[in-house]
């Protein structure tokens, strides 16, 4: 009965420490969905932007263009509203082209053929910033910071100590 309660309090603390975990992971975009980076029908010059709208993007994120006789460049936000650059921060024209998102902030996508950013090929990505836990304002000096982490640490093991009453006294 003794090893029943052990393993009982062991699966307990394990799930009650699962409850405080954060878990990031990151997405894949397929750019413009099945239809994929190409010249929008009939001059339509949002359909990315809208496309991108409907996401949201963090970073690590990695958006996936798939194309044919085309390319991908990223640019600087005025070389977007031109539709022109001579020297992209990141030019690709393998057709399967995969750009991960490493900050948060925003990031203009054109094509690079001639004619296509013009008829609606371009699009605005924002990436979110990484969330961040609110701080107020007694919490911005390090001593009350260790006093907030401390705080935190014993509400856990105050959960923790509960939780394990609270089933030691079902099973005893």
């Amino acid at each position: 009965m003794a090893s029943c309660k052990a393993l009982l309090l062991l699966i307990i603390t394990f799930l009650s420490s699962l409850f405080f975990l954060t878990v990031h992971s990151t997405a894949d975009f397929h750019v413009g969905g099945e239809e994929g980076w190409v010249v929008p029908p009939s001059k339509d010059e949002q359909l990315y932007n809208e496309w991108a709208s409907k996401n949201r993007f963090n970073v690590n994120d990695t958006l996936h263009f798939a194309y044919k006789k085309d390319s991908v460049l990223v640019v600087t936000d005025k070389e977007y509203d031109k539709c022109h650059s001579v020297h992209p921060m990141f030019f690709s024209n393998n057709g399967q082209t995969a750009f991960i998102l490493d900050r948060p902030g925003l990031f203009y996508f054109i094509s690079g053929v001639s004619g296509h950013c013009e008829r609606g090929m371009k699009m605005i990505i924002k990436v979110l910033d990484p969330e961040s836990p609110p701080q107020s304002a007694n919490q911005t000096t390090e001593h009350n910071s260790g006093t907030t982490e401390m705080a935190s640490a014993m509400s856990t093991a105050t959960f923790v100590l509960f939780t394990m009453s609270f089933f030691g006294t079902l099973f005893a």
